[in-house]
């Protein structure tokens, strides 16, 4: 091989740091699948008459939501010939990093896709909808989690989705402490996300105005880019959810290495097991986009 192709693909490109961390909530797995049931906590209290018994009510079952673990594996070779060409540190080292590489990447894109695929009838949550739908089915009637009507990011469409956030109501209609934690955005929208949060002022407008979204730490866990997203004008906020996104891993991240006994190859591979879903769709209210 010419020194100037070798040399080329000696080089390793760089790669950006985890992504699906600051999306979804780490679990852990020890089964070929887990299942959260939602309960669906009590109502309002009535009002007793004088000299009548207590009203006594009792959890219902809600919507179950299964996450079935996959495995994902790769591997490589180093054959006799390299080794015994000692091309073994060369070609190697190489291929391991490409190893690891690809392992990560296919995780970011598994984790993306919950959210890329959100309003995909394909992909359906334990209430038998989308993630991002204004048809959620809850005790009280349906509830939603998507922008209506669908907007571009905004100041303005910011706001409204954080008011619809704070207005959360559980599986029986009460109001909970569901708060904006978060702006996830695709790379189309990093730049117009952090003029609109973190301009002094209102952002785009020759009004003298606080911008209240920087003002009251409407985002403390401030902007987070994924560069897996596919929509370039979708856009959603991240709530303080519980048990909400999930990554449940199975299975960590494991190398091994063996030779091959027949051909004397060298053989490599990597292994794990996890799964990305969500058990409740409060965790994330977004936009499509106009």
């Amino acid at each position: 091989m010419w020194p100037g192709i070798r040399a080329w693909f000696g080089k390793a490109y760089g790669e950006h740091p985890l992504e699906y961390p600051m999306i979804f909530e780490k679990d852990t797995s020890d089964k070929a699948y887990e299942e959260r049931v939602e309960t669906t906590g009590f109502g309002l209290a009535p009002v007793k008459p004088q000299g009548t018994a207590v009203s006594y009510t009792t959890d219902l079952q809600g919507y179950i939501s299964r996450l079935t673990n996959v495995t994902i594996a790769l591997g490589y070779i180093v054959t006799m010939e390299e080794l015994a060409d000692n091309l073994y540190e060369q070609v190697g080292k190489s291929r391991a990093k490409s190893l690891a590489f690809s392992m990560r990447q296919t995780k970011e894109i598994i984790g993306a896709n919950i959210i890329n695929r959100w309003v995909n009838g394909s992909y359906l949550g334990g209430d038998g909808v989308v993630l991002l739908s204004a048809s959620h089915p809850t005790r009280n009637g349906v509830v939603s989690n998507i922008l209506s009507p669908a907007a571009d990011l905004s100041e303005a469409a910011i706001e409204d989705m954080c008011i619809q956030v704070m207005g959360a109501t559980n599986n029986v209609g009460l109001l909970i402490n569901m708060m904006p934690q978060k702006l996830l955005v695709p790379r189309q929208l990093w730049f117009e996300s952090n003029r609109i949060l973190k301009s002094a002022l209102q952002n785009d407008t020759a009004n003298n105005a606080t911008n209240v979204l920087k003002m009251t730490n409407a985002f403390p866990g401030g902007i987070v880019m994924n560069h897996f997203l596919t929509d370039s004008d979708a856009w959603s906020i991240l709530t303080n959810c519980p048990d909400g996104l999930i990554y449940q891993e199975r299975m960590a991240l494991a190398f091994t290495q063996d030779n091959d006994f027949d051909t004397e190859n060298a053989k490599s591979k990597a292994v794990e097991r996890y799964q990305f879903g969500w058990a409740d769709f409060r965790a994330v209210f977004g936009s499509i986009g106009a």
